[in-house]
């Protein structure tokens, strides 16, 4: 799977976590990202990079400055793979 494409689904899943089923509803408000729940992958229509900062943003508008740390620390390991222009400013 496509690194990028990794990140949205570790963070709602995170999200998921903590808030419950609300995450996923969060997520579907997100212009650009495309959620199918039934078998955990999105996909983009878009910068994926923008999607996923707005994602990061979406969270964090709702839930709080810790909501942002959340997304973060879910997806530490595969930004750890990824060159810095690679990733998303909201995950650096």
């Amino acid at each position: 799977m496509e690194t990028l494409l990794q990140i949205p689904i570790r963070i709602i899943k995170e999200q998921e976590f903590i808030i419950g089923p609300l995450a996923w509803d969060e997520a579907r408000k997100v212009s650009g990202l495309n959620i199918d729940q039934i078998h955990n992958s999105v996909s983009f229509s878009g910068d994926s990079k923008d999607i996923i900062n707005r994602l990061v943003a979406q969270y964090e508008r709702f839930f709080g400055r810790a909501s942002h740390a959340v997304c973060h620390n879910a997806v530490q390991d595969i930004i750890a793979k990824m060159s810095p222009e690679e990733i998303p400013s909201s995950l650096k």
